[in-house]
């Protein structure tokens, strides 16, 4: 191997942890743009800067007949597939999904460019950076600590209903802490309305909260639902 291609490597490494301590910070705490996400998105800058890096290496035209700039036509490429990534990024509720898609579409499209110019060893680079991170980090993802939120909605009776207090200790019982903690008064259900962001490390104390509060009398309706990707 030439220095050249341990130089790529070394750049392409970099760049994969540098977006993976970063996604792996944003994962922690339980945001929809992961390790995973940042990672592809990171690498795939780095790529991209390749082409204009090393340009001797796939153009073979001599500058005193042809002056041209070959990167120009990247650009395009990657403003073009910016609109089809943000295309397969859509919410499902109070949740964002499709952002590790986006960031793979726009790894390919930079994989397709390197193949056009026929800049091949950082393509296979990018081919096997890309599927160890979809895969091994997903596994990873599954198994590293991380913050889990939850939009929590709550409907009670204003005839049983429980006090802010009581309410705060029963969802910090199980875990939990709160943030955004709103009022809303259903006047014709004569029903008491709450909403609140929650945070646990464990996601398992979701169900737990939902269990206890089917058991609780005064709980009219609820809704727990993951934020993340």
């Amino acid at each position: 191997m030439t220095a050249d291609n341990l130089e790529i490597i070394f750049r392409l490494v970099v760049a994969l942890v540098a977006g993976g301590m970063i996604g792996f910070e944003r994962s922690y705490q339980g945001r929809p743009a992961g390790i995973r996400t940042h990672a592809l998105v990171c690498t795939a800058s780095s790529l991209l800067m390749l082409v204009t890096a090393y340009e001797t290496r796939w153009m073979h035209v001599s500058g005193d007949l042809v002056r041209l700039d070959p990167t120009r036509m990247a650009q395009g490429i990657m403003t073009g597939i910016g609109f089809l990534g943000a295309g397969v990024i859509f919410r499902e509720g109070l949740s964002v999904r499709g952002l590790t898609t986006a960031a793979s579409v726009w790894m390919t499209a930079a994989i397709g460019i390197l193949a056009g110019i026929g800049f091949y060893f950082p393509l296979i680079a990018g081919v096997v950076i890309t599927l160890g991170v979809l895969s091994l980090f997903r596994f990873l993802e599954e198994r590293m600590p991380s913050l889990a939120y939850f939009h929590f909605d709550l409907k009670l009776s204003r005839a049983t209903a429980l006090k802010e207090e009581e309410l705060r200790a029963l969802v910090e019982s199980h875990g939990f802490s709160i943030a955004n903690f709103s009022y809303r008064l259903d006047a014709e259900g004569g029903a008491r309305r709450h909403t609140m962001v929650i945070r646990s490390p464990r996601k398992s104390s979701a169900r737990r909260l939902a269990e206890t509060l089917e058991r609780t009398e005064s709980v009219l309706e609820f809704r727990i639902s993951p934020t993340g990707d």
